[in-house]
């Protein structure tokens, strides 16, 4: 009987949910498995996460056969998934016990935690820099997202009474189809208007597609107006979106480090 049988066996005996320490002191009594680890109950919690609906991490199998019952304390009591199971199903909060967490979930967290720090990081930078910067770094990300033919398919237009428009993306090389961008950094309480919105369709005159920018936000009104507007293809971008947008692409940022997590290739072993 292997480790994931034993489990089964136990809980089937309990449709109230079990803790990992519990699970592991009946498999125990019972006689179902015996354990070399120096963490057996560590390696009982890990094939229960590993197998649980609602916990998600690059190492957990596709295949399910746990569910979150309850929780006694901080501790999650899992149960067998069945028919009668899956409309009550709970999932796990993210303040869950850290100690039952595998080190992948752990670095799972961290690297939410990093990512979420070297976005301030950048966001701050920013907004530290001068309008003209910014124009140019909104430029540099649409080239790194795959706008235009070639990296120097961008070109930055920003000037005092620029009519509203701060950079031109060429998507071939004939400049037959252009992308007009309007980047405006603001601090974080002065928010883009609608007035703002039509002003830059009004600078747009016969172009089709725009890419407005802000480090700030939309008002509601801005929002409802370009949803509802059918003269443009205009797509809105603001703080919290351009900062993701700048490290996913890593304009702005460089990949200091590189990690691989590794999971056991199952068809292997199933020779």
């Amino acid at each position: 009987m292997t480790i994931v049988e034993s489990i089964k066996c136990v809980l089937q005996q309990n449709n109230d949910g079990l803790t990992s320490k519990q699970i592991y002191d009946e498999i125990i009594r019972q006689g179902l498995y015996s354990f070399g680890a120096e963490n057996p109950v560590g390696v009982v919690n890990a094939q229960l996460r590993r197998r649980c609906i609602g916990l998600d991490f690059p190492t957990a199998y596709p295949i399910k056969f746990f569910e979150i019952a309850g929780y006694e304390g901080k501790k999650i009591k899992f149960r067998l998934i069945s028919t009668e199971n899956t409309a009550t199903i709970i999932t796990a909060p993210k303040t869950t016990d850290i100690s039952e967490l595998l080190p992948e979930e752990k670095i799972k967290a961290a690297l939410q935690e990093h990512l979420q720090n070297i976005r301030q990081q950048v966001f701050d930078s920013v907004l530290n820099n001068s309008p003209e910067f910014f124009e140019h770094l909104v430029v540099d990300l649409l080239l790194k997202m795959g706008y235009g033919y070639d990296k120097n398919s961008g070109i930055v237009t920003g000037k005092p009474h620029d009519g509203g428009i701060d950079g031109i993306i060429s998507e071939d090389k004939l400049g037959l189809d252009l992308i007009y961008i309007q980047a405006k950094r603001f601090a974080n309480g002065n928010k883009v208007t609608r007035h703002d919105l039509q002003a830059f369709i009004g600078a747009m005159e016969h172009i089709n597609k725009g890419v407005f920018i802000t480090t700030s936000s939309f008002t509601r009104s801005a929002i409802q107006f370009i949803e509802k507007q059918q003269q443009k293809n205009i797509k809105l971008i603001d703080g919290n979106l351009l900062a993701d947008l700048l490290v996913k692409y890593e304009v702005g940022v460089a990949a200091a480090q590189t990690f691989k997590l590794y999971k056991l290739d199952t068809e292997y072993f199933n020779f």
